[in-house]
């Protein structure tokens, strides 16, 4: 595959975005990780995520929506909360 069409990836793992949630992890794992950026500001006519809140949840369709949440915290910025996110996911996937 080129790295034209990769897409974009963090640490050897995918990451999607759709408006303002993005998702870490591959849909084929058992948990991924979601971010969604809460609040930003505007810096040089960029939009920059300053409240983040970032969750594990478990990758199971049959699971209910407050079932699936394993850990969720609000971080600082979206590098914060994308690095304890992979923390959890590379945890959660060792086990």
């Amino acid at each position: 595959m080129s790295d034209q069409n990769a897409g974009l990836t963090y640490k050897g793992r995918p990451l999607m975005r759709k408006d303002n949630m993005i998702y870490y992890g591959s849909m084929a794992d058992s948990h991924i990780v979601m971010l969604q950026v809460l609040e930003t500001k505007k810096v040089n006519d960029l939009d920059v995520a300053t409240r983040v809140s970032v969750q594990l949840l478990l990758n199971d369709p049959n699971a209910r929506s407050r079932d699936r949440i394993v850990k969720k915290s609000e971080k600082d910025g979206l590098y914060t909360a994308l690095d304890v996110g992979c923390v959890w996911l590379e945890r959660a996937l060792a086990k």
